[in-house]
């Protein structure tokens, strides 16, 4: 199939990360918990320095979304695909973000803001193998200045109106969910395909009201089994079964004429789908521990390679198998990075 321009449309918190391979020091130093994810507070401000200062610090263009839609368009190699929303600072951070971004063939719409600096995430790696994890520590910044006026723009408006898919994290439900109900009302409107994240346990904890506001419009759910369980417990679903939980987020009041797909990974334990009252395991190919790098951007790169799949009217077992292809070639390299052609095969 000829894939038109501008088919997919990412809206996220563009993030410089800034990855360490850390220990449980630094972790407990900072009250930080290994495969968690939190936004920074006063506590956490000194961390970046220190980062800076005592260790080795890789900067890689980061931000969930963005990482998603960048491996995306890495796999179906038509540069021009995929258009990412997001709000940066104007400094040399952003500069980064955007060549890294048109480097991959993404077209980086950025609202810039004049008087906050683009937003950094640190990225705490603790651990080896298949004990390996990561935790990651938000400083939006700039990210957390973006307003529903940036899709108002003649140039953004056009680009809504072509894409057919529009896909949002949980993360950004902090930042604007007025501008995520644009996208998710045109997506009903107009029969498109309108994809969300949990992206973290404390996006349900303490984020429900506009995760509420927003899943009536949800086609594709994706969430991992911790993001799954504090789901459950927020909406008290009464279940710790995370295929129950699938169901029950498939099963969740929608608009429009298709029923959801709830996708739930769990590591290297088989991903779970639910629709329409039934739910299927599909395993995730075994990794050896000496080939795992760290795990940085694994849950951002299965999306990335679902969709890539998705967009291609392909079957769900064949998205899965890409998300999963995605996600293994990631962790086999340093945060969300990758190098040459891909090599998926269905």
């Amino acid at each position: 199939m000829v894939l038109q321009d501008g088919l997919i449309i990412g809206m996220g918190n563009p993030l410089l990360d800034m990855l360490v391979m850390a220990d449980e020091a630094l972790l407990n130093k900072y009250g930080l918990d290994a495969n968690n994810a939190c936004l920074a507070e006063e506590k956490h401000k000194p961390l970046y320095e220190e980062l800076v200062q005592n260790y080795l610090v890789e900067y890689i263009a980061g931000g969930a979304v963005q990482n998603s839609i960048r491996v995306a368009q890495w796999l179906l190699q038509k540069p021009g695909t995929c258009v990412f929303f997001g709000s940066v600072g104007k400094d040399k951070f952003s500069d980064i973000l955007k060549s890294k971004a048109e480097e991959d063939g993404v077209v980086a719409r950025y609202q810039y803001n004049n008087d906050t600096p683009t937003g950094t995430c640190a990225v705490l790696v603790t651990g080896t193998g298949n004990n390996t994890h990561r935790s990651l520590c938000a400083n939006l910044a700039a990210a957390n200045c973006f307003t529903p006026d940036h899709l108002e723009t003649p140039e953004n408006k056009l680009s809504i109106d072509k894409a057919q898919y529009f896909y949002v994290s949980g993360f950004f439900l902090t930042v604007s969910p007025d501008s995520m109900l644009v996208l998710a009302k045109h997506a009903l409107e107009n029969n498109k395909t309108f994809i969300m994240n949990l992206s973290a346990p404390f996006i349900c904890q303490f984020f429900l009201e506009p995760l509420k506001s927003g899943l009536p419009y949800v086609d594709i759910l994706f969430g991992n089994e911790s993001e799954a369980l504090a789901f459950s417990e927020a909406n008290d679903l009464g279940t710790k079964d995370i295929k129950e939980i699938a169901l029950k987020i498939a099963a969740l009041p929608k608009l429009g004429p298709k029923s959801r797909i709830a996708v739930i990974t769990q590591g290297h334990d088989p991903v779970l789908v639910a629709q329409d009252g039934n739910v299927k395991e599909y395993p995730v190919p075994p990794l050896t521990a000496d080939k795992i790098v760290d795990t940085n951007g694994a849950g951002d790169a299965f999306v990335g390679g679902f969709l890539s799949q998705l967009v291609q009217g392909k079957p769900i077992e064949t998205c899965i198998k890409c998300g999963n292809w995605a996600a293994s070639h990631i962790i086999q390299r340093s945060g969300c990075s990758f190098t040459g052609e891909p090599t998926f095969t269905e």
